[in-house]
């Protein structure tokens, strides 16, 4: 999956809950963490793990790639319902994945 269709998904509607239980994650986790191969490219896939799965590292290996924290699903949350503002609500689903890049990028 890539970060524009994740932000696609949330945009229109789909729950956490639901996320979870199609990705097979744990909605119980303390945080699911989003990583990305490195260096973040808007077109590289992302990937999501369990806060107890990765332990909180920075860089985490996962089927021989080495993946780097973009940032918690708590935070990308927090960022999709703000874009879900009036003020944001003509923003493109690509021009937001873009800035959340850019946030994973200036604050990891």
């Amino acid at each position: 999956m890539k970060l524009v269709d994740l932000v696609k998904y949330f945009r229109k509607g789909g729950t956490y809950q639901d996320f979870c239980k199609l990705y097979f994650l744990n909605v119980d986790s303390e945080v699911i963490e989003i990583y990305m191969e490195t260096p973040f490219q808007i077109d590289n896939e992302i990937f999501f793990f369990e806060l107890e799965q990765t332990e909180g590292v920075l860089e985490f290996e996962a089927n021989n790639i080495v993946l780097s924290s973009l940032f918690d699903f708590y935070v990308f949350l927090d960022m999709i319902e703000e874009s879900n503002q009036e003020t944001y609500k003509n923003v493109s689903d690509l021009d937001i994945a873009k800035r959340l890049i850019s946030y994973g990028l200036n604050n990891a």
